[in-house]
């Protein structure tokens, strides 16, 4: 079910790509904007260290192996790498992944939980991606890095980084050279600034959500390694014990046979 809703919200952002083309040339004879990825550079700003919130995707149940310390040694790498007076705010989504924080003493700025029953919510992407970008237009977040297990194929996943604000989209040039040649002309009936900015929004939720729904996969995948292990071990922990009563019992047998067959005078020492 993870992997099925991942690939949905992935043909939604792919959806919005399509449709920057169309939006790009009519944004570029646009006077004034905020425009949310770097398409324009930031304009009297005061040097200051670049600050940086670090998300954390963990789980919030146990019986998943080392899936919660290698995704914790990954952003303690990442960490390690970023540049040197960066301002980092470290935030956690799983409790697992919360309490190993709190155990190395790495003090965390925000940590959430997710749903034990079901899936990662969509409405939690959406919140969060509305929370960066309101601070990234108002200028008092640069980046935004997410750090979480990446479902590679059957009980196998990567300890992954990826940089989720500003977004990876594709070529702004090339998108407006493309858009030239569209026929019929789209036709744009409200603001461009406007629905670029809230086509920038879904697509950033829409990836953010991907990115859970991959992490649960991981999580899942790697539960049900370690349960398929302790059930093969468990198997041949009672075919073992089995084949030890079953000696024990024919030993046991054997005795009372013998203890039978002496008191019947059936077996003995043959006199000389």
């Amino acid at each position: 079910m993870a992997l099925r809703k991942r690939d949905d919200a992935h043909r939604y952002a792919t959806r919005l790509e399509d449709m920057l083309p169309a939006l790009w040339p009519h944004i570029r004879l646009t006077s004034h904007r905020e425009l949310l990825p770097d398409q324009e550079p930031r304009q009297k700003m005061p040097p200051s260290p670049e600050r940086i919130v670090v998300l954390v995707i963990g789980s919030e149940r146990g019986l998943c192996g080392t899936f919660n310390t290698a995704v914790v040694g990954c952003a303690e790498r990442h960490l390690a790498e970023l540049p040197a007076g960066a301002q980092v705010e470290l935030m956690v989504l799983g409790t697992r992944v919360s309490r190993i924080f709190h155990r190395r003493r790495q003090p965390l700025r925000w940590s959430g939980t997710l749903s034990m029953m079901a899936l990662p919510d969509y409405r939690l992407a959406l919140s969060l991606t509305r929370q960066w970008l309101a601070r990234y237009q108002a200028h008092d977040l640069d980046a935004v890095d997410l750090v979480y297990n990446a479902y590679r194929g059957t009980v196998r996943y990567i300890p992954t980084v990826v940089r989720l604000i500003p977004p990876a989209l594709p070529a702004t040039e090339q998108a407006g050279n493309s858009s030239s040649e569209l026929w019929p002309p789209p036709i744009i009936e409200t603001d461009p600034v406007s629905l670029y900015t809230r086509l920038i929004e879904q697509w950033i939720s829409a990836s953010l959500y991907s990115l859970l729904l991959d992490s649960a996969a991981a999580e899942h995948s790697a539960r049900f390694q370690l349960l398929e292990g302790a059930t093969q071990n468990a198997k041949r922990l009672v075919t073992e014990l089995m084949l030890v009563v079953q000696t024990a019992r024919k030993q046991a047998i054997t005795r009372e046979m013998q203890d039978l067959a002496a008191g019947a005078g059936l077996i003995g020492t043959r006199p000389e």
